[in-house]
């Protein structure tokens, strides 16, 4: 039996992004991944609730995942609206599929506000990536659930 391996499903070209998009992996890439593990695809931002497109968002200027996570910290679109909600109950709702599934650990977009491992945007809506991590990514980890991102398929078990 494979190991099951939650993935971000705008990896494997599913059109959920912001902007109604995907970030596919390469053929060759999703090809490895299905021979490896059984995938299972997930959309915190979706399971939260939010439509397909929607307003880009991040995690308010000066906060962390963990902070967001501890109520003292906010995920604001560039509208300006509040998703803070949406993305703790997509954190939420991922990893209980996580835990229902077995599994082992979670390949996520790099950069996203719920996906992103190594680094996110600066909450200025400029383009400026940051050190820290999506609230998603943040949830998974504090679970004992290692996360890797696209740029560390190399890493993966």
């Amino acid at each position: 039996m494979k190991n099951k391996l939650l993935i971000s499903a705008c990896l494997l070209g599913h059109p959920v992004r912001y902007d109604g998009g995907a970030k596919g992996l390469p053929d060759e890439t999703l090809r490895d991944l299905r021979q490896r593990f059984g995938l299972i695809p997930v959309c915190p931002e979706c399971a939260g609730g939010l439509p397909t497109p929607r307003a880009p968002a991040e995690i308010e200027p000066g906060r962390s995942a963990s902070d967001v996570l501890r109520g003292q910290g906010s995920v604001i679109t560039a509208t300006g609206d509040d998703v803070t909600a949406e993305f703790l109950s997509g954190a939420d709702k991922v990893l209980g599929i996580a835990q229902e599934t077995g599994a082992g650990c979670a390949l996520l977009k790099a950069n996203s506000p719920s996906c992103g491992k190594l680094a996110v945007y600066d909450g200025h809506f400029a383009g400026k990536l940051v050190p820290g991590e999506g609230i998603t990514a943040h949830r998974l980890r504090q679970a004992g659930i290692p996360v890797f991102s696209e740029t560390e398929l190399n890493l993966l078990p």
